[in-house]
């Protein structure tokens, strides 16, 4: 069936859109410290990356909700990475290394209200929860497979190598978003009923668009936006920060190393994700919520006190159960509060928004203190920051999960086998 074919597509751009984005982790982080940049400069490039997403997020979000074929967008999207990764590749010097993270943090605030959105139109609000979880997973494995080969060429080829592999993988991408039908008049809210026995729901303008300050005023919307926040500002600069200590004090096996810390909470996250989208819609989001943020602060103090590097990548375990979790739940609570005003991409921009604040906050703030008092310190104020996540999920978050309206034919998911 053509939407079979369509869902298998979106799982291979899942994959390879992974592979893309890998390399721009810390892989950028050890190839700036091989070239001699201190933590407090890699910190402040790093930060203009986010700073640019952070910008982006609510026009890329608006955007989204205007096209009717979100394909387009995905796809521009997905070549500007490229150029950025051919740019870093040519030169890791100051301008060129700023200009890519300016066209990165751009393209890429554009790829996850895309693939949402499609994922939207090929499946509808009922089912949703079981899609995001499905493209979590074969996100995690197309970046564990990605950490594997990048770390196999920085290690046994150059660092530089890692930024020409990741052009190369976009090409992959490109071919299977083309392979996917069936979004030129992608749903940004819960679909109805198409009125034919057995039809699925089709497309149809909600009733009641809502304006766009009425979302800035739900306390739900609010109150998110700030455990994201809280949560980016925790995570954003962990495995970063830990990266460059790695290429500070090891000699051999660095980017294996580095390599490893991203493949193990891939594959937590593989396992995870189908199962978090489930029990999103048996137990509700908040208890998952409080799972998978409180894994951060165990993850950062530990961080802080251990002294091998080769247990870097055991800790890496709760930032897969984080990364389950939140990959999940964002869109997920997105299409709760917003998917049948009309504003679901939008909202996922704001989400990004209040990710991206939390992010360059993050990265900016861990890597001058790392410079001026340590990694353990900068370790510590991250852990503080994860405690707060845990608190405010605990104390002010509603349940949205009653709020979803249903559809009543989801898309059948092709097997994963």
């Amino acid at each position: 069936m053509a939407i079979s074919r369509s869902l298998r597509a979106l799982d291979w751009l899942n994959f390879f859109l992974a592979n893309v984005q890998t390399g721009f982790g810390p892989f950028i982080a050890s190839y700036l410290t091989a070239n001699k940049w201190t933590q407090g400069e890699i910190g402040v490039a790093l930060s203009v990356g986010t700073a640019t997403a952070m910008l982006s997020q609510v026009p890329a979000g608006a955007l989204i909700d205007a096209l009717r074929d979100k394909k387009t967008a995905g796809a521009a999207a997905i070549i500007a990475i490229a150029a950025c990764a051919l740019l870093l590749a040519a030169s890791p010097t100051l301008l060129p290394v700023l200009a890519a993270e300016v066209f990165h943090g751009f393209a890429s605030c554009m790829l996850t209200p895309a693939i949402a959105a499609i994922s939207f139109a090929l499946v509808g609000h009922r089912a949703l929860g079981d899609r995001l979880g499905r493209n979590a997973r074969f996100a995690s494995i197309g970046s564990a497979f990605a950490a594997a080969a990048m770390g196999a060429f920085g290690e046994y080829s150059s660092a530089r190598a890692v930024f020409w592999l990741t052009a190369a993988l976009t090409v992959p991408a490109l071919i299977a978003l083309s392979m996917i039908d069936h979004t030129a008049r992608a749903p940004t809210y819960p679909a109805r009923p198409s009125g034919k026995p057995g039809g699925r729901a089709a497309a149809a303008e909600p009733e009641h668009r809502e304006s766009i300050s009425s979302l800035l005023r739900d306390r739900r919307v609010l109150v998110f936006a700030a455990c994201i926040a809280l949560f980016h500002l925790s995570n954003a600069a962990m495995l970063n920060l830990a990266a460059g200590e790695v290429t500070a004090h090891m000699s051999d096996n660095v980017q294996l190393v580095i390599a490893a810390c991203i493949i193990v909470p891939q594959m937590v996250v593989a396992a995870l994700s189908p199962w978090v989208g489930r029990s999103a819609e048996r137990w509700g989001r908040r208890p998952l919520l409080l799972l998978g943020f409180a894994a951060l602060p165990i993850r950062a103090l530990l961080f802080a006190g251990i002294s091998s590097p080769y247990l870097l990548a055991p800790v890496q375990l709760f930032d897969g159960i984080s990364a389950a979790v939140f990959g999940v739940m964002l869109p997920l609570i997105a299409a709760d509060v917003a998917g049948g005003k009309g504003h679901y991409n939008l909202c996922i921009g704001l989400f990004g928004l209040t990710a991206g604040i939390g992010a360059t906050l993050s990265t900016l703030a861990a890597g001058f203190v790392a410079d001026r008092f340590g990694n353990t310190v900068s370790f510590m104020g991250l852990a503080a920051a994860g405690a707060l996540a845990v608190m405010l999920v605990w104390a002010a978050l509603p349940e949205t999960r009653e709020d979803a309206e249903a559809d009543p034919e989801p898309a059948r998911e092709p097997s994963t086998t």
